[in-house]
């Protein structure tokens, strides 16, 4: 089983150069600020995930890559190594989340992680995968009364698509936490609606992109993916505070915190990001084999 993370440092000088040159305007710092709990996430893939074998760093360009990661470990893939070239420079992660599975070498069970999602207790390789399939909360609605829901409703009727299968009143929302894939059924997936979802990827954000719902929604269709929530906790940085955060992640009571970001000021930011990363250092102090 692998690990695939997508990562962006928002404060390298080349990245946001490239941004600004294609987009026209500065990057939103809430998207793309860097936090520095990369390794943190890497030691916890270490110490919580022992079975996971390779672990892919997916970014733009080698200018991403912290100086501290030992890239004979940290498998780095840049987007030009699995992307199409029109598609290049990308600052959309639905995007990315299209291609994952061009990854060479890329074990048919992975786990997709964004950089905000962290194991924080040990697991058992059954949390997320048995007899062939993957593991994790799926919930089914059938109003979609946000651009959230809108774009579950979306990829929900890709994959029936992809399927054969007729458009559903009801479309499946898979649970917001790192995610086990089948490659192939991304594959699979991918072959079946490559026009369509060529079509609809772009650099930035757009209503209509799709993202990982859609191979996950394939796999629950398609009976590849069983629905059972991964013991996870979502923390958002506009509702709790510094210290509460920290208190998790010393503490956790789940396996995973998702920890999102949001707008706020730099005196902030730079606050809860060093009582964070203190709390991170307590939690996992070892280098991982990913570090020099």
């Amino acid at each position: 089983m692998d690990a695939v993370i997508t990562y962006v440092n928002g404060l390298d000088p080349e990245w946001r150069s490239s941004y600004a040159e294609f987009i026209g305007r500065p990057p939103l710092e809430k998207r793309f600020r860097d936090w520095g709990t990369l390794r943190y996430l890497l030691r916890g893939i270490q110490v919580c995930l022992p079975f996971v074998e390779n672990v892919y760093l997916l970014v733009s360009s080698d200018s991403q890559v912290p100086e501290w990661a030992d890239k004979e470990k940290l498998h780095v893939v840049r987007h030009s190594d699995i992307m199409p070239a029109g598609l290049l420079p990308v600052f959309n992660s639905c995007t990315i989340e299209m291609f994952l599975h061009r990854i060479p070498g890329l074990a048919e069970e992975f786990i997709y992680f964004n950089d905000d999602m962290f194991p924080l207790l040990e697991c058992r390789r059954e949390d997320f995968y048995e007899d062939g399939k993957g593991k994790m909360g799926i919930s089914k609605s059938f109003l979609s009364t946000n651009a959230y829901k809108k774009q579950c409703r979306a990829s929900s009727d890709m994959a029936r698509k992809a399927l054969g299968l007729a458009r559903s009143l009801v479309f499946v929302r898979p649970q917001h936490i790192c995610s086990p894939m089948l490659k192939s059924a991304s594959e699979a997936c991918y072959a079946a609606l490559e026009d369509e979802i060529l079509a609809k990827s772009s650099r930035l954000r757009k209503p209509e992109n799709p993202n990982q719902y859609l191979y996950l929604d394939y796999m629950y269709y398609s009976g590849r993916l069983v629905p059972q929530r991964i013991s996870n906790k979502h923390l958002s940085q506009g509702v709790y505070s510094a210290a509460q955060i920290a208190a998790f992640i010393r503490k956790p009571s789940t396996a995973f915190a998702c920890i999102n970001d949001v707008e706020m000021s730099d005196e902030k930011y730079l606050a809860m990001r060093a009582e964070m990363l203190a709390a991170f250092e307590e939690r996992f102090p070892e280098k991982s084999r990913f570090e020099l």
